[in-house]
């Protein structure tokens, strides 16, 4: 089913989607032409606000990658800039082909269970959301508003990151505290990742030539930010990421699990604010704050070189990371795959091989040869003998987010829901 409208007398059919991801100082963004999925551009802006502010657009289909300098005052400059590039490649914000713009929304509560098409009924909600997420839903908001005074006349959707992990049982779902307490203030596992989590798991399902109804997946997304998933037959039964991005696994600058009485231990023998204790939590721990480097290929290099701190910050990764593993064979009972994914879960192959290791009695046994391998492509990389597949799967939250927001714009619904 396509989108098609009418120009004068000349039905024109709209296929494409532009894809918008906008952080607190960036905007990454795709093109993307549903008809057969393919890429027409791609581009990140970054250092939104600074007098070093970067601009690299890619288009995809015969032109050159540019890149430009300078200060870009706002994320309203910023997208006016995006819409200048893909202008000149003959792929402007004005083109009858162009069917709607989907963007990334970090944090959807529980309201929002799907894509949705935004109105300001929806733009109320996530707003008011932001004290859940005050990092990203705000980012998130001035994205949607700038594209809106774009292209008011065109659908713009939200693409919740949250939506995948509303399917968790309540017990998953809940922390073991007051509920009227949890209730007013909205205090719960939400999770995060969830366009990932939903491409990794099916695209693994395709691997094992399965549906995804009939697969067992733990996903593992590990990047700069870290999260696992339990999938049961394609729905999420369990998540690491809670109430906010900083629950679960050993994160770049991210602690993960900790023991909430630190908090306290900190305020009272510390004397530190909680800004501060946010701060020390979210942007001075996990790799960083054990050894100075988030940067996996860093670590890795000061390993082979006998760095202990390296070492110790590499074995406390595995050593959580392996816990989660453990703790979702639990949670599912049948396992069929583990998918690593993201940028460390894809490219960093002795993690992978740290994180398998003495597994033969989940049934996991990895073949170093393909897991030494260099691919971009997704691919098993489990011994044939193993009765649990191992896979890499590069994820693709871009193709997914477009996928949902033209299912949405030609479904003629509001929203996902049936």
């Amino acid at each position: 089913m396509t989108a098609p409208r009418t120009e004068g007398s000349v039905t024109v059919t709209a296929t494409r989607v532009l894809v918008l991801n906008s952080g607190s100082s960036s905007v990454k963004y795709q093109l993307l032409d549903m008809h057969d999925g393919s890429r027409l551009a791609a581009g990140l802006v970054e250092r939104i606000g600074e007098e070093t502010s970067r601009l690299v657009h890619t288009p995809l289909i015969g032109g050159e990658k540019r890149e430009r300098t300078g200060p870009i005052a706002d994320h309203g400059a910023a997208l006016k800039a995006v819409a200048d590039e893909l202008a000149s490649d003959g792929l402007g914000l004005d083109s009858p082909e162009l069917a709607a713009i989907g963007h990334r929304v970090v944090h959807g509560g529980l309201r929002f269970t799907e894509p949705t098409v935004i109105d300001d009924d929806v733009l109320a909600e996530v707003e008011r959301l932001v004290p859940v997420a005050p990092l990203h839903n705000p980012a998130n908001i001035i994205g949607i508003r700038t594209a809106q005074a774009l292209r008011p006349d065109l659908p713009q959707v939200a693409v919740f990151d949250t939506a995948f992990h509303t399917t968790m049982p309540e017990a998953a779902a809940r922390y073991a505290i007051d509920v009227e307490t949890a209730d007013a203030h909205r205090i719960r596992r939400y999770g995060f990742h969830g366009t990932s989590h939903a491409y990794v798991s099916r695209r693994t399902a395709e691997l094992l030539g399965k549906e995804p109804s009939e697969v067992n997946v733990i996903v593992l997304h590990l990047g700069n930010g870290a999260s696992a998933s339990a999938v049961a037959g394609g729905r999420c039964v369990d998540t690491s990421m809670g109430l906010t991005p900083l629950e679960g696994l050993v994160m770049g600058t991210r602690s993960g699990d900790i023991d909430p009485a630190v908090t306290f231990h900190l305020m009272r023998v510390a004397e530190m604010s909680a800004d501060e204790i946010d701060a020390l939590l979210n942007k001075k721990s996990g790799l960083v704050g054990l050894c100075g480097d988030n940067d996996m290929r860093e670590i890795r290099r000061r390993i082979d070189e006998g760095d202990e701190r390296a070492q110790l910050a590499f074995d406390i990764y595995i050593h959580r990371l392996r816990k989660y593993i453990g703790a979702y064979f639990a949670v599912l009972g049948r396992v069929d795959a583990i998918a690593f994914t993201a940028g460390v879960g894809e490219n960093a192959a002795p993690v992978r091989e740290a994180a398998m290791a003495d597994m033969e009695g989940f049934g996991l046994t990895l073949d170093r040869e393909r897991n030494a391998a260099r691919s971009e492509e997704a691919r098993i990389i489990s011994a044939s003998e193993g009765r649990v597949a191992v896979a890499v799967v590069p994820t693709d939250e871009e193709l997914e987010i477009a996928q949902q927001t033209f299912a949405l714009v030609t479904s003629g619904s509001r929203t996902g829901n049936p």
